[in-house]
């Protein structure tokens, strides 16, 4: 594992999907972020990130999810290996998919 934390890219909407949550949500999904910057790759290479594929016909392939069960929020990223980044793609609540499919608009709109 390298020592050095990967810089964490976010833009206004994943700022927009903090401030949307409460004050202890916010402190613990930093806090995940923040432990996952560490080492985002996916579990396969030794990280802790979890692959994304297809996701109810959804191409999420490439990017990677944080799960912080307890609260029912999921944090979608993908790496910029190039650069050492990890660019956050949503936070948001695990409801029926909604997550998922937020980060496929975004991601869209990236193109």
């Amino acid at each position: 594992m390298n020592a050095a934390p990967w810089k964490i890219i976010t833009n206004d909407a994943v700022k927009s999907d903090l401030r949307a949550l409460d004050k202890s949500q916010r402190k613990e999904v930093l806090r995940a972020m923040k432990k996952v910057s560490m080492n985002p790759l996916p579990a396969s290479e030794g990280g802790y990130g979890n692959p994304l594929g297809n996701k109810s016909g959804l191409n999420l392939t490439g990017c990677l999810k944080i799960k912080l069960l307890r609260l029912g929020i999921r944090i979608v990223y993908r790496l910029r290996r190039t650069e050492r980044g990890m660019q956050i793609i949503v936070i948001s609540v695990r409801a029926d998919n909604e997550v998922y499919r937020i980060a496929d608009e975004r991601l869209k709109k990236e193109e």
